[in-house]
């Protein structure tokens, strides 16, 4: 059985969050579409996992560049490294990735980038070569689905925004393949639109769900 991980980054819960409402419908949509696919959810506000601290950083670097074990670890080391090692094979298992969470001050919340960063294990998620990285999660698929209180399509703005455009790099760079984000913008200038800007967002990521469930990731 396939499996789809629907991982959220938003504090306020389905009935304040449009986000989280848009990806709802997201969702729905695609269990139509593919009800054989196991769902998970993380709410990212509400799961605990390592933080890129001095002993997290130092027990990586002793494992990837200078042939320490992991039982030469220090406990505090060998302990997060581990809870690392099990985030990163609970998301290796998964074969499908919804990602929501609004833009926050250009960028995502602070608790994505940090659950993103358990995931840069090589020889796990990718490996150095003679031609530069590669990705080992290759089979799998992406979507984001983002909410911005401004306007950035088609302004000058657009170039500012960065919370999407890192999180689709860093899923490509471990060979993820990223479908086009929904993206619903301009809810804090527009108010007098937000009922409107939601339904089209919402009729936007059920078009994509149907695109996304299409066809199966498994070879």
């Amino acid at each position: 059985m396939e499996k789809l991980l629907y991982i959220t980054a938003n504090p306020k819960g389905i009935e304040k969050s449009k986000g989280l409402k848009i990806g709802e419908a997201f969702l729905e949509t695609f269990l139509e579409e593919r009800p054989d696919v196991e769902i998970n959810r993380v709410d990212l506000f509400a799961y605990e996992f390592p933080q890129m601290d001095a002993d997290l950083v130092f027990a990586r670097g002793k494992l990837a560049g200078y042939g320490y074990t992991i039982d030469q670890l220090s406990e505090p080391e060998r302990e997060k490294i581990t809870r690392m090692h099990k985030l990163a094979d609970e998301f290796i298992s998964y074969d499908y990735y919804v990602f929501v969470s609004p833009m926050w001050n250009l960028n995502s919340p602070a608790v994505l980038k940090a659950y993103i960063d358990n995931l840069f294990i090589s020889g796990k998620t990718f490996a150095h070569t003679a031609n530069g990285p590669k990705g080992l999660l290759s089979n799998k698929k992406a979507i984001h689905i983002q909410t911005r209180g401004g306007q950035y399509i088609g302004t000058p703005m657009q170039e500012l925004e960065s919370g999407d455009r890192y999180l689709k790099i860093a899923l490509r760079f471990l060979g993820i393949d990223v479908m086009e984000t929904v993206v619903a913008e301009g809810f804090d200038i527009n108010p007098k639109r937000v009922p409107e800007i939601l339904e089209q967002a919402i009729i936007n990521a059920r078009y994509a769900a149907k695109k996304f469930a299409k066809d199966s990731v498994l070879v």
